[in-house]
């Protein structure tokens, strides 16, 4: 089993990351369809940690191991697609990341 970081820290990551797609707009430069993904990216991460049973969920009710699965799933996801539709070139590199990210932090949660 790959579990390297502690539920309280994969918590702790989780709540950066949805900080990071918030901000990676403005930041970056991300815009039109990107930058309505990102935002979308965000709200939907701080639900499903939010919603997490883990030390910093706050309701509990989604098994960590799920989550860590919706991690993988969504992290090759966003691989593909920042390379197969043409309107999130602005943030095509920054995707690729974040997919690679979010699909090494489901690894270590998953096992």
């Amino acid at each position: 089993k790959l579990k390297f970081l502690s539920d309280r820290m994969h918590g702790i990551l989780d709540y950066g990351v949805v900080v990071i797609f918030a901000l990676a707009p403005g930041l970056l430069g991300i815009a039109g369809l990107a930058a309505l993904l990102c935002y979308a990216l965000a709200v939907i991460h701080l639900l499903m940690t939010a919603l997490t049973d883990m030390p910093l969920g706050i309701v509990k009710v989604l098994p960590i191991r799920l989550h860590g699965t919706i991690e993988l799933i969504v992290g090759l996801a966003l691989i593909v697609v920042a390379w197969t539709i043409p309107s999130l070139v602005s943030g095509q590199l920054f995707f690729t990341l974040m997919g690679a990210v979010s699909f090494f932090g489901g690894m270590l949660q998953v096992g």
